[in-house]
Order: structure tokens, then sequence, then C-alpha cells
């Protein structure tokens, strides 16, 4: 029974502990002039569907929620988010060729008609996020139609 008590007061003052220190966060008081929906023609609908399933991880501008200070978790959501942007962010898309921006939007499309986009992980938390079939029909055509403009 003391072990059990010395090793959970251990745990105790390693979770209290690693609460100092500190990540990396991902915001930005202005949105560039590279940003996806400044250099395109995006309905509000789109926009607003956008802004609340892709951004978080996919721009330069997270929304935290008021769990994004507890560690591990604000862990977990850095590199989450650093992997995402890695992979496509969209405050840097006027930046990339037109052959880059054709295969992103093929990529997105594909990612959206399989459903992994976005990730179950965050619209179990984040419900508004997930895709009606509406409303993926509607990100799709508008990604598609973009594409073949390019």
């Amino acid at each position: 029974m003391r072990i059990v008590k010395i090793i959970a007061i251990i745990l105790l003052v390693a979770f209290v502990g690693i609460q100092f220190i500190p990540t990396t966060r991902n915001q930005s008081d202005t949105v560039p002039v590279t940003d996806f929906m400044l250099v395109n023609n995006v309905p509000e609908n789109i926009q607003n569907k956008l802004q609340v399933s892709c951004y978080d991880c996919h721009s330069n501008n997270t929304q935290y929620p008021w769990y994004n200070k507890i560690q591990p978790v604000a862990w977990f959501l850095e590199e989450h988010i650093k992997e995402g942007k890695a992979e496509l962010n969209f405050s840097k898309w006027d930046s990339l060729s037109n052959r880059r921006k054709a295969s992103k939007l093929r990529s997105i499309v594909k990612q959206i008609e399989a459903g992994e986009m976005p990730l179950d992980s965050y619209t179990l938390i984040h419900k508004e996020a997930a895709f009606s079939e509406e409303e993926a029909k509607e990100v799709i055509n508008f990604m598609t139609q973009l594409k073949d403009n390019l």
C-alpha cells in the first residue's frame, strides 16, 4: 500500500511539473495575402465550413480549445498542428505553384470523399467540424472547379 502512495505522489509531481513546459502556439493576428480565402472567390458557406473544419490544423491561426494548456494534451495538439501545416497550409496557399495547388486540391477532394478529413479524433470533440453529405458535396464541387480553373 505504501508503494502505491509513493508511485501516486511521484506521478502527481510529474504531472504538475510538466505543466510548466511551454509549447509553441499557432496563432497570428493577421491574415496573410497568400491565404486561400483571400486569393479565391470562396462562397461564404464554404468559407465557414473550411474555417471550422480545416483551419485549426491547416493554417497559421488555430482557435485553441480550453484544454490546450494542459500537458501532455498541448504537446499532442502542437505536434498534430505541425503535421497538418506541413501537409497543407491554407495561409500560404498563393505561394504554391499552380501544379502544387492542383495536387493539393485533388488530395483535399480525395480525403473528403474517403471521409479521412477532418480527422475522426478532431470531430469527436468538435462535432461542428464534421461534414454533412451536403457540405461535403459543396466543398468537393468547389475544390474540383477551382482545380479545373487553374
